[in-house]
């Protein structure tokens, strides 16, 4: 997760992001979060249907809870406190999406991570695994993008959301010297997680 998450910054957050970091310490970076955000979590097999390739691609959902975690998660069931869906060919990782439960009061929960591999996109691999993640929550779905990631943000919007807000952008593990200068952010929200049904899986 961490090797994938740290190429797709480097394909996509050039320029907002230090050639510095990006370069040489994005991927300890990356180890550091994902080894401190999931931990032990539990995982059980799931069933992710690509749009190309394999007929199916095998994957699995980790489920994060608030509390300890006494058994899996059903991919039915929907985790106390957040989720992890990884999408696999083989033993290789080719995409994976992360959401945090009622993250926000107003916009509900956070797809705080989505990526999916160069070489997979506009496979409808992206577009699965958010509507995964959506069909685990009620309520409002939301994400943050950052302003340069101009194709992102047609994706989302081919999808239904609606760009709410501008900010910021957070600098990566808290150092302002990983950013260049001070970049920004969109969210990008579904007020109603159904909007994303078309991107549902069976």
């Amino acid at each position: 997760m961490a090797r994938l998450h740290a190429d797709s910054w480097r394909r996509h957050y050039r320029g907002a992001y230090a050639d510095a970091f990006l370069d040489a310490d994005v991927g300890a970076n990356r180890l550091a979060y994902w080894s401190a955000c999931l931990g032990a979590a539990p995982a059980v097999p799931a069933q992710l249907a690509a749009d190309s390739g394999p007929a199916t691609v095998p994957a699995q959902l980790a489920a994060e809870s608030s509390g300890p975690a006494d058994a899996p998660a059903r991919p039915d069931e929907r985790p106390a406190g957040s989720a992890t869906i990884l999408a696999e060919q083989g033993d290789r990782l080719v995409g994976f999406v992360h959401v945090v439960f009622d993250h926000d009061p107003t916009w509900g929960s956070l797809v705080d991570n989505l990526h999916v591999a160069g070489d997979r996109k506009r496979t409808g691999l992206g577009t699965r695994l958010l509507g995964r993640a959506a069909a685990l929550t009620t309520g409002g779905i939301y994400l943050w993008v950052l302003e340069q990631n101009s194709a992102a943000q047609q994706f989302y919007v081919r999808l239904g959301a609606v760009r709410v807000e501008t900010a910021t952008a957070s600098a990566p593990g808290g150092d302002p010297a990983n950013l260049n200068g001070t970049p920004r952010k969109h969210r990008m929200a579904w007020p109603d997680a159904t909007r994303l049904a078309p991107a549902r899986s069976s």
